[in-house]
């Protein structure tokens, strides 16, 4: 059993948004606050024993919500660096799991969190979230997946490990994942709100 007291939060915020245009998505406003903060503030409730944001230039204060900042300067070399720089801030004596997820999915629910602990069994585990059809982030990672997370390369991720762990079903509006502006329009179009255009 894994609990959120002995768990290390890990959330990426680093990445350069090649498909967003020219403004930084995690800062566009959605429902009050920056995208970027939605997923802190659905998970603020839940007791890790410590979070950590891997981060590149966004302009946002994660450290002012308690997060351990590490700045990833290198984005362009994909989110394996990002993953490999979060477990490696997160280790610490009785950090026996890591949950990843990402700054760009603003409707992540911290009920689904608690599906993912109540799915892992040990040190060996390794339990994503999915909507029926692909598994993705948030995605929990026993002790034990540690090293294998350390040695990542690539955008990939941890693709890979995903596809060979577990899979804990939720609604696909919950694991929405802004890429596009488009994306942001159709999101905010179903909380019937518009987006407001910034200047070049």
């Amino acid at each position: 059993m894994i609990e959120p007291e002995t768990t290390a939060l890990i959330l990426l915020a680093a990445g350069k948004s090649a498909r967003f245009g020219l403004s930084d998505k995690l800062t566009e406003m959605f429902l009050g606050q920056p995208l970027g903060m939605h997923v802190v503030t659905a998970l603020e409730a839940v007791p890790f024993a410590r979070r950590v944001v891997v981060r590149d230039g966004v302009k946002l204060d994660y450290a002012e919500r308690g997060y351990h900042e590490v700045h990833n300067t290198r984005p362009e070399e994909g989110l394996s660096l990002s993953v490999r720089m979060g477990v490696e801030a997160a280790r610490a004596p009785g950090i026996e799991a890591v949950l990843i997820t990402l700054a760009d999915m603003p409707r992540v629910t911290a009920a689904q969190i608690y599906r993912l602990f109540d799915a892992a069994h040990g040190p060996e585990s390794i339990v994503a979230s999915s909507d029926g059809v692909n598994p993705k982030p948030p995605v929990l990672f026993g002790a034990h997946r540690f090293d294998a997370l350390e040695q990542l390369k690539g955008e990939e991720g941890a693709r890979d490990l995903i596809l060979a762990g577990r899979h804990v079903v939720t609604h696909p509006d919950e694991l929405i994942d802004v890429d596009t502006e488009e994306e942001l329009d159709e999101l905010m179009a179903k909380f019937g709100q518009v987006r407001g255009r910034r200047e070049s």
